[in-house]
């Protein structure tokens, strides 16, 4: 190697390196090589597949092919003899120890975001960014793909996985070829923040978000209710929170949660689940009725629904297998693949829009299709050896027909927000997504971890793939006005929506007066705000508001 080379090597950034070495230019963006490695698995074990043309990998009766479409490289699979479990694509490269990686979730984050060292055995669901104080890497697969993927780094390679798995066996495709991801990547330009090549990789990882029309602002009655709401307290609220309001040119939303839908006989209603979410109980009896009245208080009505949950004497033969985590006997799940079951949940969304509700928030969907939460699927994402009623379609295929059938029920009149969805294929179909855990009207500790660093490491998704909820402000007397003061200031002024869940003994003269300043700053269009000081603390204190710099005390 000349000195020359040697010293311009030197001076170039590790990220940059590695983005050399395993892309190339083409246009104005870059594209994968084709990894140096392809392994595949039809159950425990993998094997390696073997080149036939750069672009082909095959052993063992199964083919990978590699093809270049657009900005992205198409990664599609045959298998039509064994049940394929999954797909693995490793790039060899030395990774410097100081860089810093960043990778999503799965669905929801549990105030576990953070910049971290390279791991082999961490999984960065999604997309990842190296970052090594010079340069941003972005290694993703773009939104709505066909299989669940996950990216690790480790000091020597690269990995891409593509999980194939139908419930918890491996897929049946037969003669069917896969498309199971697009892989798509780039780098920081001389003048980004991490953060913003962050935003701009996630705008190119969704072509099409589905978005809002207006910035999306309002009230929810959960984190001070708790399920033990009713039509009287929707209307009080809605009533009093309806006065801050200052825009008449864009409503804020009463959001009705958990508690009014039709209860299980089996389980008393002060204490047992909703189980039919198409008729309300006796708390609520009309919502129609109750949704006219929203309307005329100056709030635009929504609801908390579980499209999964099935009725305490459902057929068998309708139900999901039992497994570790869905096996509640008082809590049954409907089987997504089942078309009598998306027929069930399309016909809640058609008398939604009957009542004249305009958004629905659709929670536990992940939780019961896979048995598990985000932060328990470390090791797998679900239990081995079960399967749904179709074995032919993966688990993300499952999950994106259930989304799009949610969208095509819910019309163009109903705004839908993705609770405990997979981020990365609600995107583009949903206008919102809770990106974290639930926060808290009892414990500011938990407010402070999953809202706030949910918010920090999500927010650059915002507009982007949807708008993110980073979810309420659960203002309530157990919880110090002067931190929920600072919560609520920081999700007015993001850019991102601003929820509301107001006890209302805990709402005197100097919350109702914040909180119509709080009210008239969300019903604008904002610059997206920016944590400044992300890359070393995962509850930011310092952040890029409206272009100025504002410190929180978030302890």
């Amino acid at each position: 190697m000349h000195r020359r080379h040697f010293v311009k090597l030197s001076a170039t950034s590790m990220a940059a390196l590695l983005i050399s070495r395993i892309t190339y230019a083409e246009g104005n963006g870059r594209l994968m090589n084709h990894p140096d490695e392809v392994w595949t698995s039809t159950g425990s074990d993998w094997f390696q597949l073997k080149s036939s043309g750069g672009s082909v990998f095959t052993n063992k009766g199964i083919e990978v092919s590699i093809k270049t479409e657009g900005n992205a490289k198409g990664v599609y699979a045959l298998s039509p003899a064994a049940p394929l479990s999954g797909i693995r694509l490793k790039w060899k490269h030395q990774v410097a120890p100081d860089t810093k990686v960043l990778g999503d979730s799965f669905e929801r984050t549990y105030g576990d975001a953070a910049w971290k060292a390279p791991d082999a055995n961490n999984k960065n669901p999604w997309y990842v960014l190296l970052y090594d104080e010079k340069q941003t890497a972005c290694f993703g697969v773009k939104t709505g793909c066909n299989t669940i993927c996950w990216w690790t780094v480790g000091n020597n390679s690269l990995e891409l996985t593509l999980d194939t798995h139908s419930g918890g066996v491996g897929v049946q495709l037969g003669q069917r070829q896969l498309h199971a991801a697009d892989i798509i990547t780039t780098e920081s330009n001389a003048t980004e923040t991490p953060y913003a090549t962050n935003h701009r990789f996630c705008k190119l990882m969704c072509e099409k978000p589905r978005l809002p029309k207006q910035p999306i602002y309002g009230i929810n009655d959960w984190y001070f209710a708790y399920g033990n709401n009713s039509a009287k307290l929707i209307r009080e609220t809605t009533a009093t929170m309806a006065e801050l309001v200052t825009d008449t040119n864009n409503r804020p939303f009463s959001v009705i949660d958990a508690g009014w839908a039709q209860y299980s006989p089996l389980l008393p209603g002060d204490g047992g689940w909703n189980e039919d979410f198409s008729k309300p109980n006796d708390k609520f009896k009309d919502m129609h009725v109750l949704g006219d009245e929203i309307k005329k208080l100056g709030m635009r009505p929504g609801l908390w629904m579980r499209p999964l949950c099935a009725r305490h004497d459902e057929k068998a033969n309708l139900l999901a297998p039992k497994i570790p985590g869905r096996d509640d006997p008082k809590n049954p799940v409907l089987d997504p693949t089942i078309p009598e079951n998306i027929a069930r949940i399309k016909q809640c969304f058609t008398v939604y829009k009957q009542w004249g509700y305009e958004m629905v928030k659709h929670d536990f969907s992940t939780y019961d299709i896979m048995g598990r939460w985000g932060f328990e699927m470390k090791d797998s994402l679900t239990s081995p050896g079960w399967s749904f009623n179709d074995k032919t379609k993966t688990n993300a295929e499952i999950i994106n027909h259930l989304y799009y059938s949610i969208r095509e029920a819910a019309g163009e009149n109903i705004y839908v927000i993705g609770c405990n969805t997979m981020s990365h294929l609600s995107a583009g179909i949903f206008e919102m997504c809770r990106i974290g855990d639930d926060t808290s009207g009892h414990e500011w500790a938990r407010t402070r971890k999953m809202g706030v660093n949910t918010l920090a490491f999500r927010l650059s998704q915002h507009n982007a793939f949807y708008a993110v909820d980073g979810d309420c402000v659960g203002l309530t007397t157990q919880i110090p006005w002067e931190k929920n003061k600072q919560w609520m200031q920081l999700l007015a002024e993001s850019g991102a929506p601003l929820f509301i869940s107001a006890q209302p003994e805990a709402l005197g003269a100097e919350q109702k007066a914040f909180i119509k300043d709080c009210f008239a700053k969300a019903t604008k269009v904002q610059r997206v705000g920016e944590p400044l000081d992300w890359l070393t603390n995962p509850l930011p204190t310092k952040w890029k508001l409206d272009n100025k710099e504002v410190n929180f005390d978030w302890s």
